[in-house]
């Protein structure tokens, strides 16, 4: 399977663009591609599509904009091969991965679909000859910037939602793993959604953001990335008044208590952080574990892990893929180089594997020390960052301890436990006994530095709708 030519689309139209910089397939070091990026015309042109675009599919039927989507959702199934290869290729996870991340996104795309039909209204009670009501209307144009470590399932939350509002939309798919953006505005372009309604650029973040939140036309924000990037985006939002979704980064607390499956769990934490090379905003990071289960979790837990191969993306034997760049490879090694220092012990991997692409081994860091970076900031990458507790309140305290607050993790077998973790964690994504964080059907967001906004559940349609009251003298 080749690796697809990259192109933008503006009005319903695919269009080439003069070159911006080189894709790279991150299991090699190996260039595959080189990326159009769009300038000042291209963006005009795509904010007035938009426009376009909305005026046709905010009167579009909610029952046809849903078969509309539903059929994009089947097109997504029928490439589902070529698609995980290209993004497998670019992006550097596996085929099994990459597969499950086409499967993720069609049933993002077919949850929102049905919740479309359900935006209602209501009807306030008010005196005879009177009538007042509320109503949710879609909220326009939508500027959409997404990431690469899932450049597929992240821009669906964004599309889908944006669409079975009645918005129209423009997406700034990631410049390293631009297959998937394309391949699901393909999908939804294939199965007909008019012209305009979706619009797909690729090039630099700053230029195109600085161009796009500003302008009038645009009227919604919904931004997925790092905390850093996030808040210079919301400062921009607000200084023009622009409401924003915003779902950044986590340093995803797992409390581990002495009722647990010790003898299970190292297999699945295995399973949990070996996840897209523990790139993941949810994924699990900081194991707090009760000191009398803490060392048999600890052996288990790095048996496990050396047994997880990682290799090349397209490699049937591997089970875990590279990083994504140099940069963070790079940025992975000084963490651990940071916690070996302050009296972390490597318990696996902890050294890049060659020096072609940029593998790197699950890495479990027993007794991590408070102060080390990894534990205070965002890792983003296949580290496993073990500390020991001795109470419920210690444990709670620490999972607490930082900015962040998107996803958290335990695992217990006490109701009374789960309650209070239930109560006090901080988070907007709690998984007790799994390590799965995300489903159509349940609202995902982030609280504290994580970001604000919901994507999914039927919370998900709500920053894609603006509330209108009505009232109106009867005759």
């Amino acid at each position: 399977m080749e690796y697809p030519e990259l192109k933008f689309l503006i009005g319903g139209e695919w269009r080439s663009a003069a070159p911006g910089e080189e894709v790279m397939n991150p299991s090699d070091g190996s260039v595959i591609a080189e990326l159009p990026h769009a300038g000042r015309a291209e963006l005009d042109a795509a904010i007035a599509s938009a426009e376009r675009g909305l005026d046709v599919w905010r009167k579009v039927p909610p029952a046809e904009r849903e078969a509309i989507m539903l059929r994009a959702a089947d097109l997504l199934g029928e490439r589902r091969d070529t698609i995980a290869h290209a993004i497998a290729m670019d992006q550097g996870k596996t085929i099994p991965e990459a597969l499950n991340e086409v499967d993720t996104a069609r049933a993002r795309i077919i949850w929102d679909a049905a919740e479309g039909r359900r935006l209602y209204g209501r009807i306030i009670p008010s005196q005879p000859g009177f009538r007042k009501l509320s109503l949710r209307l879609p909220i326009g144009v939508v500027a959409a910037f997404t990431p690469w470590n899932y450049p597929l399932a992240s821009p669906t939350r964004k599309v889908a939602g944006a669409l079975a509002a009645g918005c129209s939309i423009i997406l700034k798919g990631a410049e390293e793993t631009p297959s998937g953006p394309m391949a699901l505005i393909r999908a939804f372009h294939d199965a007909g959604v008019p012209p305009g309604a979706v619009n797909l650029v690729f090039g630099k973040p700053a230029e195109i953001s600085e161009y796009l939140i500003p302008h009038p036309a645009i009227r919604l924000v919904t931004f997925t990335g790092s905390v850093p990037v996030g808040k210079h985006l919301a400062a921009l939002c607000g200084r023009h008044m622009k409401p924003a979704i915003m779902e950044l980064g986590g340093n995803s607390p797992v409390i581990v208590w002495d009722d647990a499956d010790i003898d299970t769990l190292g297999l699945l934490s295995v399973a949990g952080k070996s996840r897209n090379a523990g790139q993941v905003c949810v994924s699990p990071t900081r194991f707090f574990v009760h000191d009398r289960v803490y060392d048999r979790f600890a052996e288990s837990f790095a048996l496990a892990a050396r047994d997880c191969r990682t290799g090349p993306a397209l490699d049937p034997g591997s089970r875990m893929g590279p990083l994504i760049n140099q940069r963070r490879l790079d940025a992975v090694e000084g963490y651990v180089a940071d916690a070996t220092l302050r009296g972390a012990r490597v318990a696996a991997g902890g050294q890049r594997i060659g020096d072609t692409g940029f593998l790197y081994p699950l890495t479990i860091l027993a007794d991590m020390p408070a102060d080390a970076r990894a534990m205070t900031e965002e890792p983003f990458g296949p580290l496993a960052l073990l500390h020991r507790v001795s109470t419920l309140d210690e444990a709670i305290a620490k999972a607490n301890a930082v900015p962040f607050g998107l996803a958290a993790y335990a695992f217990t077998d006490s109701a009374r436990i789960a309650d209070r973790l239930t109560q006090e964690i901080e988070c907007g994504s709690l998984s007790i006994g799994h390590y799965t964080s995300s489903y159509p059907e349940v609202p995902f967001g982030g609280i504290k530095e994580s970001g604000y906004g919901r994507e999914g559940g039927a919370e998900g349609l709500d920053g894609y709708t603006y509330v209108k009251g009505v009232t109106q003298l009867m005759g």
